[in-house]
Parts: C-alpha cells; structure tokens; sequence
C-alpha cells in the first residue's frame, strides 16, 4: 500500500540503498537487548515515509539491522550523516525510557560516523548518571537558538517570564486587540490560542516573554498542534525543522526528556510520560523543514501577519491548508 506526502522529505538526495541503510541503524538502535516494540515499528515506518519520501509502505519485518561500522561505509556524505545521526539517536527513546543500552549505541554510531555533536554529549551525560548537567546543556542550547546570543545561565527562568517584575499594558492590549480581528485570520487564532488555553499574553505579570511567546505560539497556531503534552513535543519538533539552531540539543531532545521520559527541565516548562507520537513525530520534523518561515528568525516580525487569514498564510509558508497534525 502506497502512501502520500503532504510536505517534502526531510531527507533529499539520499539514494534507496543509503535510505534503507539508515533506517536499519534505527531499527538496531532501537531493538537494543531486546525486540522491536509496537512503537518502535510505528516510527520506523513513519520514518521511511516523511525523512525519505518512501511512498510504499516498509516491510519493517525484513529490515534488515546495520551496525555502525557498515553504516559509516554506506553513508559518505556528511550532511547525510549528520542527518543519519539525529534518525538513529531518536531511536534510543522512542519507548520512552533513558536506556543507557540504547545511548550507548547510538553514541556508536556517531563514533563511526566521525561525528561530535553536542546532543551526542548531552545524552553521554544523562547516561552517565547526570542528567541534571544534560538537562542544563540543553537549555542553553534552547536559549542560544532562540535569541542568537551566548547563553550562559542554566536556568531561563527570567528570561521566559520577565513581566512579572516589568510589566508591559500597552503590549498586553495590543495582543488582546487581536480578537477584534476576522475569525478566519492568523492574529485571531493565534487571540483564540492565548484564550482558549487560558494563557496570560506577553506583557501581562505572568505572560511569557514576547520573544519566546510570539514565534514559538505562531508556530502552534500554523502547524496545528495542540498544548498537550504530544503537541508541545511535535510544535518543538517543527521548529527544530524550521529553525535548524542547535535542533536535537535545543529542542528535539528537551521536549523528549521534558515530555516523553517525565523529566522537568526548568520550572516553566511542565513534564509527562509518553507523550511522543512514534509516527507523527516525523510529519512534524519534515513539515518543519518544508515550510519557508522561520519565525525564530532574527527580525521576524509577528504584527506584520495578523491580519493575513491563516490558510492564506499556511499556503504561502508552505504549510497544509488544515495545518500538519495527523491524529492516528
């Protein structure tokens, strides 16, 4: 059964042999002392489709296995085996536990592959038993790909909800203008997305900064993934494909240890267990990297947008008309 793609691959260039190649390494990743979970399988496949454009469906069955050492040979290009990489790394969690096994390997993989990644080191650390330093790492990982600048501080605390000790009226009534505005325009979903969740708008005493609040709910509102804890992770995962800043030490890995392994990372952001979609996961990474905004961007300006209705905006972002989300 042949299946259809809605956003590009995330993949491009890859042939069917290096394709097949690198979803074995996720397959040996994840089946790491013991077999292929339900899951497992399901992001397997889904991977097949949206990282490399395999419309037929994957006999996940006869995948066959690839060590790291035949993947590096297989896999020359480095772009091509950064990407290898992140695949293979996901792989270590998708059953949503911290299984030093399952680092340990993909850590293999990035031995043989010749790669240094700074996601690399952070999950070394968690299984190493210091989680809390990985967890610190990511964060200012998140930071520098949010503002573009040096972050040093372990905790963003401040940074995240600055109005509690400035706050900003004039900002916080031009964001609740915005539900003035046509019901079929960005600026009033995005009004509705503040109401309907009961959130404080930027400017408000416990608003997040503008500078978080505005790109990262704009990229909710175009994507259509909700705030549970699944569409927290998936939102973070478009952007990672949007804004390709530090994506697996910034946001993918966050948002799985935030979300998927019930791990706090600091105390705005919440935790939950499972909350990874093994296939929708992957629709997200590629969506992201399909669409032509970036809204982390530096200079991306958020008011020059509100009035443009948001389907209008999807299309011209290169995004679904209804927005990503696949609810299987």
């Amino acid at each position: 059964m042949s299946a259809q793609l809605d956003v590009n691959p995330f993949v491009c260039g890859a042939t069917p042999q290096q394709a097949m190649s690198i979803l074995g390494a996720m397959r040996n990743v994840a089946e790491t002392g013991g077999a292929l979970s339900d899951a497992d399988a399901r992001a397997l496949s889904a991977a097949s489709l949206y990282m490399f454009g395999q419309t037929e469906a994957l006999d996940v069955a006869r995948l066959e296995p690839v060590t790291p050492a035949t993947l590096a040979s297989v896999i020359v290009d480095p772009k091509l085996r950064e990407d290898a990489l992140k695949c293979a790394t996901v792989m270590a969690f998708v059953d949503g536990t911290l299984d030093k096994a399952k680092i340990r390997k993909a850590i293999d993989y990035a031995t043989s592959l010749g790669l240094h990644e700074r996601y690399i080191d952070e999950i070394a650390e968690a299984a190493n038993g210091h989680v809390k330093e990985a967890l610190a790492d990511m964060t200012r990982a998140n930071m520098v790909s949010i503002t573009g600048k040096d972050w040093k501080d372990a905790d963003a605390t401040a940074w995240l909800v600055p109005y509690d000790k400035a706050p900003d009226p004039v900002l916080a009534e031009r964001c609740k203008a915005l539900g003035n505005l046509p019901e079929d325009s960005f600026g009033r979903a995005f009004y509705d997305h503040y109401r309907n969740n009961g959130y404080a708008f930027p400017g408000e005493p416990v608003g997040l900064n503008a500078g978080f609040g505005f790109p990262h709910d704009t990229a909710h509102v175009v994507s259509g993934y909700d705030t549970t804890p699944r569409g927290e992770l998936l939102v973070s995962t478009f952007t990672a494909g949007m804004h390709p800043h530090f994506p697996m030490a910034g946001h993918i890995l966050p948002v799985i240890f935030s979300w998927h392994l019930d791990i706090q990372i600091n105390p705005v952001a919440k935790a939950a267990q499972g909350a990874l979609d093994p296939q929708e996961f992957w629709h997200a990474y590629a969506g992201g990297k399909t669409a032509t905004i970036d809204t982390f961007a530096p200079g991306w300006d958020f008011w020059s947008y509100v009035e443009t209705p948001l389907r209008e905006l999807r299309r011209q972002w290169t995004i679904p008309e209804d927005g990503l989300d696949r609810k299987h």
